[in-house]
C-alpha cells in the first residue's frame, strides 16, 4: 500500500510521497483546466438556481458521494454495511454491480503517475464479471445515458487507470478496462463500461489536461522529470 502526506496548496489537493515529491491530485488538475464552456454553463447554473441553492445542492451531492462511497469502501473490505437513510437507495442501487465485483487488490488506494506528474485515491481494482479492471463508483439523480454526458468523470476514470498501471507496474497487473457505476435512486446503477479503445481515447484528453496544467505551472514538472 502506498502511503503520502495530503496538503491542501491554492485551492488544490495535492499528495507528497515518501521521497518529498509533490503531485497535484486528479481532481485539482481537471479543476483547474476546466475549459472556458464548461466554466460558463457553471455559472449560468449558479446565477439560474441561485448562490445559495447553488451550494446546497453541491453539498448535498458531495456527501451523498462520500457516504455512498464509504458503505462501498465496507462492503469490499468485508465489513457490515451501515446504511444512513439519506444513501439507501444509492446503495440499493449499485449493490447488484458490486455482487458482480472479486478478486478485490485495492480499496480506496493512493496511486502515482509520476512520469506526467499527478496522484490520487482509486476506488477500487478488481475484477467485474471476471475481467480485471479499475473501478470508479459515482452517484446521481438521474440517468446519463452516455459518456458525452459525464463531463470529467471518463477523464478521471483513465486517469487512475494510468496511475495504478503506473505504481503497480513491476506486479504485471497490466489493466486494460475500466468500469464506471453510477447509483441512481429507485433504479438500477448505470454501467459504463470502458474498452482499450475508449481508454485510449480518453487518455489522449487526459494528458492533454496534464500537459495544459503543468504548462500554466511554468512547465515545472517538465523541468523537473528532464533534471532528474
Amino acid at each position: 500500500m502506498q502511503t503520502a502526506k495530503q496538503v491542501r496548496q491554492h485551492g488544490g489537493q495535492y499528495y507528497v510521497d515518501d521521497r518529498g515529491v509533490r503531485l497535484p491530485s486528479v481532481s485539482t488538475i481537471l479543476n483547474a483546466t476546466r475549459s472556458q464552456a464548461q466554466r460558463d454553463a457553471l455559472a449560468q447554473w449558479q446565477q439560474r438556481v441561485g448562490v445559495a441553492e447553488a451550494a446546497r445542492i453541491s453539498g448535498a451531492a458531495s456527501r451523498r458521494g462520500t457516504g455512498t462511497h464509504k458503505q462501498v469502501q465496507r462492503y469490499l473490505q468485508g465489513e457490515a454495511v451501515i446504511c444512513p437513510d439519506g444513501i439507501k437507495a444509492y446503495w440499493e442501487s449499485i449493490k447488484p454491480v458490486l455482487f458482480a465485483v472479486d478478486d478485490v487488490r485495492l480499496v480506496e488506494g493512493l496511486v502515482f503517475h509520476h512520469p506526467l506528474g499527478y496522484a490520487g485515491k482509486v476506488d477500487c481494482v478488481a475484477s467485474y464479471e471476471g475481467v480485471p479492471c479499475v473501478c470508479e463508483w459515482k452517484t446521481a439523480d438521474r440517468p446519463k445515458q452516455s459518456l458525452e454526458r459525464l463531463h470529467d468523470y471518463p477523464l478521471q476514470v483513465v486517469a487512475y487507470w494510468g496511475a495504478v498501471n503506473w505504481t503497480y507496474e513491476t506486479e504485471n497487473l497490466n489493466l486494460n478496462h475500466a468500469l464506471l457505476a453510477i447509483a441512481i435512486p429507485d433504479r438500477p446503477a448505470e454501467i459504463f463500461w470502458f474498452d482499450e479503445q475508449t481508454i485510449a481515447h480518453y487518455w489522449q484528453q487526459w494528458e492533454e489536461r496534464v500537459t495544459i496544467f503543468w504548462r500554466r505551472q511554468g512547465g515545472y514538472w517538465g523541468r523537473m522529470r528532464d533534471e532528474g
